[in-house]
């Protein structure tokens, strides 16, 4: 099997290819099988199985390593624009990959550290690669990074407010209780307990100004907790509006859509359009990028968060 055909098994995703969609198959469940052992080897009582589950993690561990090793080794081709050390340099400071290592070094090295056997938990995060193979979950990270500038103001707002908060009840409560707000930052757990309108009551405000502070804060809370909300919502909504025209368009100009969302892994990542291996029959009609749609002229470079949609070229070449 030559170096492309295992690059398109394991980066892909391919639905129609049956080795790819066997593979996504096969590690989906290795990741399922490793995080039901670390769970299960939280509990004293299945202490007897603790052999046989270590022997079952160090399999699936071993998998995770071949995996890697794969992926290092098509870097390149994931990354046809740099060259092969470059690529693996990106390969191995993305996400997919200081997720790979991340999830291997703790069993090897670190299990007897409490602090580094933590990072175990990483290999939790393999199921966002997964998930990002389907359309449903590509339409979350597609609207999430249309919207991550407002996101991110929103964000802004909160720790502007959070720190005012604190200020203010640390002014407020000092002198009645010197020893729970010794200083401006010490009111921070409060004000992130009660504008996020959590309440743990371990620390909370006695006198008047305080309580009229942790009233006026909890006000504020809702709404910046609604904020970032609105905004997704809004991504969502018109995410959604834009999939039923192009589908409307479809219907009523009887031609075939097919939309690709573009992430990091993606092999049409950094690519210019002319560039792009399009399915037999269909060529780029449109792309979908920060909201706007763009014509796909040739040297349109494809970037991560866009969505190239692809339409049935006999319409192009016969359009009435």
């Amino acid at each position: 099997m030559d170096k492309q055909r295992i690059f398109n098994i394991i980066q892909i995703g391919n639905k129609d290819d049956i080795a790819s969609r066997i593979f996504d198959i096969f590690i989906t469940v290795v990741i399922s099988v490793n995080i039901i052992v670390m769970v299960a080897e939280t509990y004293s009582n299945l202490s007897a199985y603790f052999p046989i589950l270590d022997s079952i993690a160090l399999v699936t561990i071993i998998i995770f390593c071949i995996e890697y090793a794969l992926r290092i080794w098509t870097a390149d081709l994931l990354y046809p624009t740099l060259s092969k050390s470059k690529a693996i340099s990106k390969f191995l400071i993305s996400y997919d990959g200081v997720v790979d290592l991340l999830t291997i070094l703790p069993f090897f090295f670190f299990s007897g550290f409490i602090a580094f056997r933590i990072l175990r938990i990483i290999r939790i995060f393999h199921l966002f690669r997964i998930n990002g193979q389907y359309d449903s979950f590509a339409v979350i990270f597609s609207v999430l990074h249309e919207k991550k500038n407002q996101i991110l103001s929103s964000m802004i707002i909160v720790l502007i407010l959070m720190l005012a908060s604190s200020i203010g009840v640390y002014y407020a409560e000092h002198d009645a209780q010197p020893e729970v707000f010794q200083n401006a930052f010490s009111g921070i757990w409060w004000s992130v307990s009660t504008l996020l309108t959590v309440g743990y009551g371990d620390i909370y405000p006695i006198t008047v100004a305080g309580r009229i502070m942790a009233i006026i804060t909890a006000f504020l809370g809702v709404g910046v907790v609604a904020i970032p909300t609105g905004i997704i919502s809004a991504g969502f909504v018109e995410h959604y509006s834009r999939v039923k025209l192009l589908d409307k368009f479809a219907r009523d100009e009887h031609i075939d859509l097919i939309t690709v969302h573009v992430n990091d892994a993606h092999c049409w990542n950094g690519l210019a359009v002319a560039e792009i291996g399009a399915p037999d029959g269909f060529m780029p009609a449109m792309i979908m990028r920060d909201g706007e749609a763009l014509v796909p002229l040739s040297d349109l470079k494809i970037k991560t968060g866009d969505t190239v949609v692809l339409a049935a070229d006999s319409y192009f070449l016969h359009p009435y």
